[in-house]
Parts: structure tokens; sequence; C-alpha cells
């Protein structure tokens, strides 16, 4: 059976007689066996941590100047810019 996501990719889905097969498989494996609810809970999460503070996303028109240089800057140009904008913003106060 084949799945659409709502992004427009296709999943092809096990049929109940593949499951079957699976798990069977998987029941003769004496290495396989499942984790009990306490030890999955432990796990890390998968994903980058959540932030302490957020930011919120916002659209804004800047120059080109200035977008070309913070992008020339690398990775991280983002945070590199917000950074200037705190502190401008703290020498305002």
């Amino acid at each position: 059976m084949q799945v659409e996501s709502k992004h427009g990719r296709v999943f092809d889905l096990p049929s109940t007689q593949e499951k079957a097969e699976i798990r069977a498989g998987i029941d003769a494996d004496p290495a396989a066996c499942e984790l009990p609810d306490e030890m999955l809970e432990a796990l890390r999460p998968i994903g980058r941590p959540k932030a302490v503070v957020t930011k919120q996303p916002v659209s804004i028109r800047l120059s080109p100047e200035v977008v070309k240089y913070f992008k020339s800057t690398g990775k991280g140009w983002q945070t590199r810019m917000d950074a200037v904008l705190m502190a401008y913003v703290n020498s305002q106060r």
C-alpha cells in the first residue's frame, strides 16, 4: 500500500502479511527485544533541544549591501546580525 504525505512524498507501507513476516523475524531473533516504557522515556529526544528563549520570526526588508555583508561572514550570519541589533538596542537604553 502506498501513502502520500502532505508534501507529495510517496511511501510504501508493508501489507498485513509483510507485517506478520517482519514480526515473526523479530520474535525469532534472540538479540531483538522491545524496550520497556521506562527505558524509552529515558532516551534522549531526537533533534535540537528547545531554546530557553525563543526568537520571533519576522519579515524585514534590508539593503542588499547589508545582506551581502552579513552573508559573506559565513554560517551563522543571522545570529551575528541579531547580535548587532541587540547591541544597538542595549546602547539606546
